[in-house]
């Protein structure tokens, strides 16, 4: 897919060293970043995990806190309460059946509460450099549906779609570089069609013209 080569190369170029902008010192960090982050920006998330990992070290801190302590400290998310119950919940599961250490595979971390592919690929890509899938956020959505990479808008469709076509050594840096490159240029409102490099090859780019 001469396109899709074309879509790598140039978003390789634009964001050569993409990653998460979560900012974790453990894979237990960024498994709770992760599910903080959802309908909320990594930066509001990032402000509120500075203070919260200092309160809660480990697993065993959460279990064991009261759930309106975890509440307090993560208010400021969408949906807050329903995160700290998820995340009370798969703390006290790590605890009990992994002991205290965070699985690296996907069957694992989608048992726990709270976690779907989208985190489960963000913690293995991010935390343990593993590709077993790849990670579909509102970025991706949007972008690969723009680009043509994708005629789904369920998230796990498109993870299948994608993973049907990009190649399995590019699975954690691919979507990465499309969320800066749709932070960046194809945002969801007024996308820089003008100065984006991949206007030529881009499908929709008539429809989003019209549209600014």
């Amino acid at each position: 897919m001469e396109k899709l080569k074309i879509i790598i190369n140039t978003l390789e170029k634009l964001f050569p060293d993409a990653k998460t902008s979560l900012k974790f010192k453990s894979s237990f960090q960024l498994l709770i970043a992760t599910i903080l982050s959802a309908q909320t920006t990594d930066e509001m998330v990032n402000k509120i995990t500075e203070k919260l990992f200092k309160r809660f070290k480990t697993p065993s801190d959460f279990a064991s806190a009261k759930l309106e302590e975890i509440e307090k400290y993560i208010k400021s998310v969408n949906f807050y309460r329903n995160k700290a119950r998820n995340i009370k919940k798969l703390s006290e599961m790590i605890v009990k059946e992994y002991d205290n250490k965070i699985p690296d595979s996907m069957e694992k971390l989608i048992k726990l509460p709270g976690v779907a592919r989208k985190t489960a690929n963000v913690v293995l890509s991010q935390a343990f450099g593993k590709a077993e899938g790849i990670v579909v956020d509102t970025h991706v959505k949007r972008v690969s549906n723009r680009l043509g990479l994708t005629k789904n808008n369920d998230p796990e469709k498109i993870e299948k779609d994608l993973m049907k076509i990009v190649p399995k050594e590019k699975w954690i840096s691919f979507p990465f570089r499309l969320i800066l490159f749709g932070r960046n240029i194809c945002k969801a409102k007024n996308p820089n069609c003008k100065n984006c490099p991949l206007n030529s090859i881009c499908p929709s780019k008539n429809k989003l013209n019209e549209n600014n």
